[in-house]
Protein backbone atom coordinates (compact mmCIF):
# COMPACT_ATOMS: atom_id res chain seq x y z
CA UNK A 1 0.00 0.00 0.00
CA UNK A 2 1.37 3.38 -1.01
CA UNK A 3 0.59 6.90 0.24
CA UNK A 4 1.06 10.26 -1.40
CA UNK A 5 4.16 12.15 -0.29
CA UNK A 6 2.18 15.42 -0.28
CA UNK A 7 -1.43 14.74 0.75
CA UNK A 8 -2.94 11.85 2.72
CA UNK A 9 -4.50 9.71 -0.01
CA UNK A 10 -3.30 6.16 -0.54
CA UNK A 11 -3.34 3.66 -3.37
CA UNK A 12 -6.45 2.07 -1.83
CA UNK A 13 -8.67 5.02 -2.87
CA UNK A 14 -11.81 3.54 -4.52
CA UNK A 15 -11.62 5.98 -7.45
CA UNK A 16 -8.06 4.82 -8.15
CA UNK A 17 -5.00 6.99 -7.87
CA UNK A 18 -1.52 6.96 -9.38
CA UNK A 19 1.84 8.32 -8.24
CA UNK A 20 4.73 9.99 -10.04
CA UNK A 21 8.43 9.29 -9.44
CA UNK A 22 8.48 11.66 -6.43
CA UNK A 23 5.55 9.90 -4.76
CA UNK A 24 3.06 12.72 -5.45
CA UNK A 25 -0.42 11.43 -6.32
CA UNK A 26 -2.40 12.17 -9.47
CA UNK A 27 -4.92 14.23 -7.48
CA UNK A 28 -2.20 16.59 -6.25
CA UNK A 29 -0.68 16.86 -9.74
CA UNK A 30 -3.97 17.83 -11.36
CA UNK A 31 -4.62 20.21 -8.47
CA UNK A 32 -1.44 22.06 -9.47
CA UNK A 33 -3.29 23.14 -12.61
CA UNK A 34 -5.35 25.49 -10.44
CA UNK A 35 -2.26 27.67 -10.02
CA UNK A 36 -1.19 27.61 -13.67
CA UNK A 37 -4.31 27.74 -15.83
CA UNK A 38 -5.62 31.00 -17.26
CA UNK A 39 -8.94 31.09 -15.45
CA UNK A 40 -9.96 34.28 -17.24
CA UNK A 41 -9.74 32.44 -20.54
CA UNK A 42 -11.60 29.48 -19.12
CA UNK A 43 -14.37 31.77 -17.86
CA UNK A 44 -14.78 32.98 -21.45
CA UNK A 45 -15.08 29.35 -22.58
CA UNK A 46 -17.85 28.88 -20.02
CA UNK A 47 -19.54 32.07 -21.26
CA UNK A 48 -19.55 30.74 -24.83
CA UNK A 49 -21.08 27.42 -23.72
CA UNK A 50 -23.80 29.11 -21.69
CA UNK A 51 -24.60 31.58 -24.48
CA UNK A 52 -25.05 28.69 -26.89
CA UNK A 53 -27.74 27.18 -24.66
CA UNK A 54 -29.47 30.40 -23.59
CA UNK A 55 -33.17 30.19 -24.43
CA UNK A 56 -33.74 33.27 -26.59
CA UNK A 57 -37.52 32.87 -26.93
CA UNK A 58 -38.11 32.99 -23.18
CA UNK A 59 -40.49 30.02 -23.30
CA UNK A 60 -38.18 27.60 -21.46
CA UNK A 61 -35.36 27.50 -18.94
CA UNK A 62 -31.75 27.96 -19.98
CA UNK A 63 -30.39 25.02 -17.99
CA UNK A 64 -31.07 22.50 -15.26
CA UNK A 65 -29.13 22.85 -12.00
CA UNK A 66 -29.09 20.03 -9.41
CA UNK A 67 -29.17 21.50 -5.89
CA UNK A 68 -29.45 20.50 -2.25
CA UNK A 69 -29.41 22.18 1.15
CA UNK A 70 -25.62 21.94 1.27
CA UNK A 71 -22.52 21.42 -0.86
CA UNK A 72 -21.93 24.14 -3.45
CA UNK A 73 -25.54 24.74 -4.46
CA UNK A 74 -25.69 28.40 -3.40
CA UNK A 75 -22.45 29.17 -5.24
CA UNK A 76 -23.50 27.36 -8.43
CA UNK A 77 -26.87 29.12 -8.61
CA UNK A 78 -25.28 32.49 -7.78
CA UNK A 79 -22.68 32.00 -10.53
CA UNK A 80 -25.21 31.02 -13.18
CA UNK A 81 -27.93 33.52 -12.35
CA UNK A 82 -26.12 36.55 -10.97
CA UNK A 83 -22.81 36.35 -12.82
CA UNK A 84 -23.84 34.86 -16.17
CA UNK A 85 -27.48 35.92 -16.29
CA UNK A 86 -28.90 32.45 -16.88
CA UNK A 87 -32.45 31.35 -16.04
CA UNK A 88 -31.96 27.96 -14.35
CA UNK A 89 -34.53 25.38 -13.32
CA UNK A 90 -33.40 24.00 -9.97
CA UNK A 91 -34.01 20.31 -9.25
CA UNK A 92 -33.46 18.45 -6.02
CA UNK A 93 -33.77 14.85 -4.92
CA UNK A 94 -35.15 14.46 -1.39
CA UNK A 95 -32.59 12.22 0.32
CA UNK A 96 -34.93 11.50 3.31
CA UNK A 97 -32.06 12.12 5.76
CA UNK A 98 -32.91 15.81 6.08
CA UNK A 99 -31.59 18.13 8.79
CA UNK A 100 -33.01 21.42 10.01
CA UNK A 101 -30.04 23.22 8.49
CA UNK A 102 -30.46 21.55 5.11
CA UNK A 103 -34.17 22.34 4.89
CA UNK A 104 -33.53 25.97 5.79
CA UNK A 105 -30.65 26.27 3.31
CA UNK A 106 -32.77 24.82 0.50
CA UNK A 107 -35.60 27.23 1.31
CA UNK A 108 -33.12 30.10 1.46
CA UNK A 109 -31.76 29.06 -1.94
CA UNK A 110 -35.07 29.18 -3.75
CA UNK A 111 -36.16 32.42 -2.02
CA UNK A 112 -32.92 34.44 -2.28
CA UNK A 113 -32.35 33.59 -5.94
CA UNK A 114 -36.02 33.69 -7.00
CA UNK A 115 -35.77 30.39 -8.89
CA UNK A 116 -38.28 27.71 -9.78
CA UNK A 117 -37.49 24.36 -8.20
CA UNK A 118 -38.68 20.81 -8.76
CA UNK A 119 -38.35 18.19 -6.03
CA UNK A 120 -38.50 14.40 -6.26
CA UNK A 121 -39.64 12.71 -3.08
CA UNK A 122 -39.73 8.96 -3.52
CA UNK A 123 -42.00 6.81 -1.36
CA UNK A 124 -40.36 6.32 2.07
CA UNK A 125 -41.18 2.61 2.02
CA UNK A 126 -39.56 2.22 -1.40
CA UNK A 127 -36.47 4.08 -0.23
CA UNK A 128 -36.22 1.82 2.82
CA UNK A 129 -36.45 -1.34 0.71
CA UNK A 130 -33.80 -0.06 -1.67
CA UNK A 131 -31.55 0.95 1.23
CA UNK A 132 -31.83 -2.50 2.79
CA UNK A 133 -30.92 -4.04 -0.57
CA UNK A 134 -27.91 -1.79 -1.17
CA UNK A 135 -26.70 -2.33 2.39
CA UNK A 136 -26.76 -6.07 1.81
CA UNK A 137 -25.22 -5.98 -1.67
CA UNK A 138 -22.86 -3.00 -1.50
CA UNK A 139 -22.59 -2.01 2.14
CA UNK A 140 -24.14 1.37 1.27
CA UNK A 141 -26.94 3.33 2.92
CA UNK A 142 -26.38 6.20 0.48
CA UNK A 143 -26.88 4.52 -2.91
CA UNK A 144 -30.42 5.84 -3.28
CA UNK A 145 -29.22 9.41 -2.58
CA UNK A 146 -26.48 9.29 -5.21
CA UNK A 147 -28.75 7.53 -7.70
CA UNK A 148 -31.54 10.07 -7.21
CA UNK A 149 -29.24 13.09 -7.27
CA UNK A 150 -27.60 11.98 -10.51
CA UNK A 151 -30.66 10.77 -12.42
CA UNK A 152 -33.47 13.19 -11.53
CA UNK A 153 -31.76 16.16 -13.27
CA UNK A 154 -31.35 14.05 -16.42
CA UNK A 155 -34.99 12.93 -16.30
CA UNK A 156 -36.12 16.55 -15.96
CA UNK A 157 -33.83 17.72 -18.76
CA UNK A 158 -35.29 15.08 -21.10
CA UNK A 159 -38.90 15.67 -20.08
CA UNK A 160 -38.79 19.45 -20.41
CA UNK A 161 -36.36 19.50 -23.34
CA UNK A 162 -33.67 21.51 -21.58
CA UNK A 163 -30.41 20.30 -23.12
CA UNK A 164 -27.89 21.74 -20.62
CA UNK A 165 -27.28 20.49 -17.06
CA UNK A 166 -24.73 22.38 -14.94
CA UNK A 167 -23.00 20.57 -12.10
CA UNK A 168 -20.41 21.83 -9.61
CA UNK A 169 -17.15 19.90 -9.22
CA UNK A 170 -16.33 16.60 -10.89
CA UNK A 171 -15.01 14.31 -8.16
CA UNK A 172 -12.68 12.49 -10.52
CA UNK A 173 -10.95 15.76 -11.39
CA UNK A 174 -10.95 17.57 -8.07
CA UNK A 175 -10.16 14.64 -5.78
CA UNK A 176 -8.03 12.02 -7.52
CA UNK A 177 -6.91 13.58 -10.80
CA UNK A 178 -8.64 11.01 -12.97
CA UNK A 179 -8.95 13.76 -15.58
CA UNK A 180 -7.27 17.09 -16.21
CA UNK A 181 -9.22 20.34 -16.16
CA UNK A 182 -8.13 20.64 -19.79
CA UNK A 183 -10.11 17.52 -20.65
CA UNK A 184 -13.31 19.42 -19.80
CA UNK A 185 -14.85 16.09 -18.85
CA UNK A 186 -18.65 16.00 -18.97
CA UNK A 187 -21.41 13.94 -17.38
CA UNK A 188 -21.57 10.35 -18.62
CA UNK A 189 -23.78 7.43 -17.76
CA UNK A 190 -20.70 5.17 -17.67
CA UNK A 191 -18.91 7.21 -14.96
CA UNK A 192 -22.13 7.41 -12.96
CA UNK A 193 -22.59 3.64 -12.96
CA UNK A 194 -18.98 2.60 -12.40
CA UNK A 195 -18.04 5.15 -9.74
CA UNK A 196 -21.07 6.93 -8.29
CA UNK A 197 -23.31 3.85 -8.18
CA UNK A 198 -20.55 1.31 -7.49
CA UNK A 199 -21.46 -0.67 -10.61
CA UNK A 200 -25.13 -1.16 -9.78
CA UNK A 201 -27.87 0.37 -11.95
CA UNK A 202 -31.44 0.71 -10.74
CA UNK A 203 -32.57 -2.22 -12.89
CA UNK A 204 -30.07 -4.47 -11.11
CA UNK A 205 -31.95 -3.99 -7.82
CA UNK A 206 -35.10 -5.78 -8.98
CA UNK A 207 -35.18 -8.87 -6.80
CA UNK A 208 -37.87 -10.90 -5.06
CA UNK A 209 -35.61 -11.44 -2.05
CA UNK A 210 -35.47 -7.70 -1.38
CA UNK A 211 -39.05 -7.13 -2.45
CA UNK A 212 -38.06 -4.64 -5.14
CA UNK A 213 -40.13 -4.53 -8.33
CA UNK A 214 -39.97 -2.64 -11.61
CA UNK A 215 -42.35 -0.09 -10.12
CA UNK A 216 -39.94 0.69 -7.27
CA UNK A 217 -37.04 1.70 -9.45
CA UNK A 218 -38.85 3.94 -11.98
CA UNK A 219 -37.65 7.14 -10.29
CA UNK A 220 -34.04 5.88 -10.38
CA UNK A 221 -34.01 4.64 -13.97
CA UNK A 222 -31.71 6.56 -16.33
CA UNK A 223 -33.41 7.83 -19.50
CA UNK A 224 -32.92 5.86 -22.69
CA UNK A 225 -29.97 6.95 -24.85
CA UNK A 226 -32.34 7.77 -27.69
CA UNK A 227 -34.27 10.18 -25.47
CA UNK A 228 -31.06 11.88 -24.37
CA UNK A 229 -29.82 12.18 -27.96
CA UNK A 230 -33.16 13.54 -29.16
CA UNK A 231 -32.94 16.45 -26.70
CA UNK A 232 -29.15 16.69 -26.96
CA UNK A 233 -28.63 16.60 -23.19
CA UNK A 234 -25.11 17.32 -21.95
CA UNK A 235 -23.83 17.98 -18.45
CA UNK A 236 -20.89 20.30 -17.77
CA UNK A 237 -18.90 20.84 -14.57
CA UNK A 238 -18.09 24.35 -13.36
CA UNK A 239 -14.77 23.35 -11.82
CA UNK A 240 -13.37 22.98 -15.34
CA UNK A 241 -13.94 26.71 -15.89
CA UNK A 242 -13.71 28.24 -12.39
CA UNK A 243 -10.82 27.81 -9.94
CA UNK A 244 -12.62 25.61 -7.46
CA UNK A 245 -12.17 26.37 -3.76
CA UNK A 246 -15.19 24.98 -1.97
CA UNK A 247 -14.35 26.46 1.42
CA UNK A 248 -13.80 29.98 0.08
CA UNK A 249 -16.98 29.67 -1.98
CA UNK A 250 -19.02 28.64 1.05
CA UNK A 251 -17.70 31.55 3.09
CA UNK A 252 -18.67 33.92 0.30
CA UNK A 253 -22.20 32.44 0.33
CA UNK A 254 -22.40 32.78 4.13
CA UNK A 255 -21.61 36.49 3.88
CA UNK A 256 -23.76 37.28 0.85
CA UNK A 257 -26.76 35.00 1.14
CA UNK A 258 -26.97 33.64 4.70
CA UNK A 259 -25.91 30.05 4.04
CA UNK A 260 -26.13 28.18 7.38
CA UNK A 261 -23.41 25.90 8.70
CA UNK A 262 -23.28 23.14 11.31
CA UNK A 263 -20.61 21.23 13.18
CA UNK A 264 -20.45 17.60 12.06
CA UNK A 265 -19.36 14.51 13.95
CA UNK A 266 -17.05 13.01 11.32
CA UNK A 267 -15.08 16.02 10.10
CA UNK A 268 -13.83 19.50 10.96
CA UNK A 269 -15.61 20.89 7.86
CA UNK A 270 -18.78 22.68 8.96
CA UNK A 271 -19.94 23.60 5.43
CA UNK A 272 -20.26 20.41 3.38
CA UNK A 273 -23.17 17.97 3.68
CA UNK A 274 -24.85 19.79 6.57
CA UNK A 275 -28.19 18.81 5.03
CA UNK A 276 -27.82 15.12 5.90
CA UNK A 277 -27.83 13.29 9.24
CA UNK A 278 -25.89 10.40 7.81
CA UNK A 279 -23.38 11.55 5.23
CA UNK A 280 -20.55 12.49 7.60
CA UNK A 281 -21.82 10.09 10.24
CA UNK A 282 -23.31 6.62 9.60
CA UNK A 283 -22.44 6.66 5.89
CA UNK A 284 -18.93 7.87 6.68
CA UNK A 285 -18.48 5.16 9.32
CA UNK A 286 -19.25 2.51 6.70
CA UNK A 287 -16.89 4.21 4.24
CA UNK A 288 -14.13 4.00 6.85
CA UNK A 289 -14.73 0.27 7.33
CA UNK A 290 -14.70 -0.35 3.57
CA UNK A 291 -11.95 1.99 2.39
CA UNK A 292 -9.85 2.85 5.42
CA UNK A 293 -10.61 6.59 5.39
CA UNK A 294 -13.54 8.96 5.70
CA UNK A 295 -14.63 12.47 4.76
CA UNK A 296 -12.16 14.06 7.17
CA UNK A 297 -9.34 12.71 4.98
CA UNK A 298 -11.01 14.13 1.87
CA UNK A 299 -11.31 17.52 3.54
CA UNK A 300 -7.77 17.48 4.91
CA UNK A 301 -6.34 16.62 1.48
CA UNK A 302 -8.28 19.49 -0.05
CA UNK A 303 -6.96 21.95 2.54
CA UNK A 304 -3.38 20.69 2.15
CA UNK A 305 -3.56 21.16 -1.62
CA UNK A 306 -5.03 24.65 -1.23
CA UNK A 307 -2.07 25.51 1.06
CA UNK A 308 -4.17 26.24 4.14
CA UNK A 309 -2.96 23.25 6.14
CA UNK A 310 0.25 21.35 6.61
CA UNK A 311 0.36 17.60 6.17
CA UNK A 312 1.04 17.20 9.89
CA UNK A 313 -2.02 19.29 10.79
CA UNK A 314 -4.09 17.14 8.44
CA UNK A 315 -2.90 13.93 10.08
CA UNK A 316 -3.79 15.34 13.50
CA UNK A 317 -7.34 16.19 12.36
CA UNK A 318 -7.83 12.79 10.75
CA UNK A 319 -6.71 11.11 13.95
CA UNK A 320 -9.15 13.26 15.94
CA UNK A 321 -12.22 12.78 13.76
CA UNK A 322 -11.61 9.60 11.81
CA UNK A 323 -12.12 7.07 14.59
CA UNK A 324 -15.41 8.38 16.00
CA UNK A 325 -18.43 6.11 16.35
CA UNK A 326 -21.50 7.32 14.44
CA UNK A 327 -23.59 9.73 16.48
CA UNK A 328 -26.83 9.20 14.56
CA UNK A 329 -26.89 5.42 14.27
CA UNK A 330 -29.93 5.13 16.54
CA UNK A 331 -31.84 7.61 14.40
CA UNK A 332 -31.01 5.67 11.23
CA UNK A 333 -31.97 2.31 12.75
CA UNK A 334 -35.27 3.71 13.99
CA UNK A 335 -36.04 5.04 10.50
CA UNK A 336 -35.17 1.88 8.59
CA UNK A 337 -36.54 -0.55 11.22
CA UNK A 338 -33.38 -2.51 11.95
CA UNK A 339 -31.64 -3.67 15.11
CA UNK A 340 -28.11 -2.58 15.87
CA UNK A 341 -26.91 -6.19 15.80
CA UNK A 342 -28.37 -6.65 12.32
CA UNK A 343 -26.74 -3.43 11.14
CA UNK A 344 -23.30 -4.47 12.36
CA UNK A 345 -23.72 -7.95 10.92
CA UNK A 346 -24.40 -6.47 7.49
CA UNK A 347 -21.67 -3.82 7.49
CA UNK A 348 -19.11 -6.29 8.89
CA UNK A 349 -19.53 -8.30 5.69
CA UNK A 350 -18.13 -5.27 3.87
CA UNK A 351 -15.11 -4.59 6.09
CA UNK A 352 -11.97 -4.54 4.02
CA UNK A 353 -9.69 -7.37 5.23
CA UNK A 354 -6.69 -5.27 4.18
CA UNK A 355 -7.49 -2.88 7.04
CA UNK A 356 -9.31 -5.01 9.65
CA UNK A 357 -8.78 -8.26 11.52
CA UNK A 358 -10.29 -10.16 14.42
CA UNK A 359 -8.29 -10.27 17.64
CA UNK A 360 -8.16 -13.15 20.13
CA UNK A 361 -11.47 -12.00 21.61
CA UNK A 362 -13.05 -12.08 18.17
CA UNK A 363 -13.34 -8.29 18.19
CA UNK A 364 -12.49 -6.14 15.19
CA UNK A 365 -9.30 -4.11 15.31
CA UNK A 366 -7.17 -2.28 12.71
CA UNK A 367 -4.72 -4.56 10.94
CA UNK A 368 -2.17 -1.73 11.09
CA UNK A 369 -2.02 2.02 11.70
CA UNK A 370 -2.96 3.58 8.37
CA UNK A 371 -2.20 7.08 9.59
CA UNK A 372 1.25 6.10 10.76
CA UNK A 373 1.91 4.63 7.33
CA UNK A 374 0.68 7.86 5.75
CA UNK A 375 2.88 9.92 8.07
CA UNK A 376 5.99 7.95 7.10
CA UNK A 377 5.31 8.57 3.42
CA UNK A 378 5.55 12.34 3.78
CA UNK A 379 8.38 14.06 1.92
CA UNK A 380 9.35 17.61 3.01
CA UNK A 381 10.64 18.32 -0.49
CA UNK A 382 7.15 17.75 -1.91
CA UNK A 383 5.30 19.73 0.77
CA UNK A 384 3.46 22.85 -0.33
CA UNK A 385 4.19 26.10 1.48
CA UNK A 386 1.05 27.24 3.31
CA UNK A 387 -0.24 30.63 2.23
CA UNK A 388 -2.87 30.96 4.96
CA UNK A 389 -3.23 29.48 8.41
CA UNK A 390 -5.94 26.92 9.08
CA UNK A 391 -8.65 28.96 10.77
CA UNK A 392 -11.89 27.91 12.41
CA UNK A 393 -14.94 27.35 10.26
CA UNK A 394 -17.68 29.94 10.56
CA UNK A 395 -20.44 28.81 12.88
CA UNK A 396 -23.69 30.52 11.95
CA UNK A 397 -26.67 30.96 14.23
CA UNK A 398 -28.97 28.17 13.14
CA UNK A 399 -32.74 28.33 13.27
CA UNK A 400 -35.11 25.40 13.42
CA UNK A 401 -37.80 24.46 10.97
CA UNK A 402 -41.41 24.57 12.16
CA UNK A 403 -41.54 20.82 11.48
CA UNK A 404 -38.55 19.80 13.61
CA UNK A 405 -39.22 17.17 16.24
CA UNK A 406 -35.68 15.76 16.53
CA UNK A 407 -36.40 12.99 14.09
CA UNK A 408 -36.42 12.53 10.34
CA UNK A 409 -38.21 15.29 8.43
CA UNK A 410 -39.48 14.10 5.06
CA UNK A 411 -40.66 17.55 3.93
CA UNK A 412 -40.09 20.72 5.96
CA UNK A 413 -41.16 24.33 5.54
CA UNK A 414 -37.75 25.83 6.12
CA UNK A 415 -38.93 29.47 6.24
CA UNK A 416 -42.27 31.03 6.98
Amino acid sequence: MRFCSRCLYGSHHPLNITFDETGVCSGCKVHEEKDSLDWGERALRLQRILDAYRNRSGNNYDCVVPVSGARDSHFIVHTLKNVYGMNPLLVTYNKHYNTDVGIRNLANLRIRFDCDIMTLTASPETVKRITCATMRRLGSIYWHCIAGQTVFPVQVAVKFKIPLIVWGAHQGVDQVGMFSHLDEVEMTRKYRKEHDLMGLEAEDLIDEFDGISERDIVQYRYPDNREIERVGVRGIYLNNYIRWDSRAQHEQMIRQFGYETAQQSGTFDAYHDVDCWNYSDVHDYIKYLKHGFGKVTDHACREIRLRRMTREEGIGLVRTYGMRAPRNLGRFLDWIGMTENAFHYIVDQNRNPAFWRRNDNWEWEPAFDLLESAARAGDPEQALATVASHHAYIQTSVGRTPDSRDRYILVGKGHA
